[in-house]
């Protein structure tokens, strides 16, 4: 009587070391064939791109997509922002394909004049910082520094809290951290 009621002890040990076992044999993720990205997707190749004004005009189409994609999330916005929708060239999807070698947007044009300004920045002012701070090795200016996520930089509120200056740095006239005011 006693072995029969170990029986369905016994199948069900017996199924999950079959399961466990079979599970180490099977075969492990192999990477992606080479030009096949991890989601198995073949990657897209981009046309080379016309009408680099500011960019590098050796960029591949694929190397302005991935500056272009971080553009508009560092904005967080999407291409018709910058590029104009070609009513002539209707895409599989029934809907206007965008001209990206057009400049009848303004805010492409602005879009130009604002990469400009960073590079500028970058190459005029954070490099002299860096000879000063070596903390700020890797620090530079680019879209999302300002924008944050938004079309227009948003205004900045200095937080209520605190001192301005920031934490740690006294109030106007007052005590300095750690100590006393002066004539106390």
């Amino acid at each position: 009587m006693k072995s029969l009621s170990l029986l369905p002890t016994a199948v069900a040990m017996a199924l999950f070391t079959a399961t466990v076992f079979a599970a180490a044999q099977a075969p492990q993720d192999q990477p992606p064939p080479q030009g096949m990205p991890p989601g198995g997707h073949p990657m897209r190749n981009f046309p080379p791109p016309t009408n680099l004004k500011v960019l590098p005009k050796d960029l591949t189409g694929n190397q302005v997509r991935d500056i272009m994609r971080t553009w508009a999330g560092s904005l967080g916005v999407h291409c018709d922002f910058c590029h104009a929708a070609d009513l002539k060239n209707v895409g599989p999807n029934g809907r206007p394909q965008l001209n990206f070698a057009g400049d009848s947007k303004d805010d492409k044009k602005i879009a130009r004049l604002m990469y400009t300004m960073t590079e500028h920045i970058n190459a005029n002012y954070i490099s002299k910082t860096k000879e000063i701070d070596t903390d700020a090795m890797d620090m530079k200016v680019t879209c999302g520094t300002c924008h944050r996520g938004h079309k227009m930089p948003e205004d900045f509120v200095i937080p209520k809290e605190g001192p301005p200056g920031g934490p740690g740095m006294p109030p106007p006239g007052g005590a300095p951290p750690g100590g006393t005011a002066p004539g106390n």
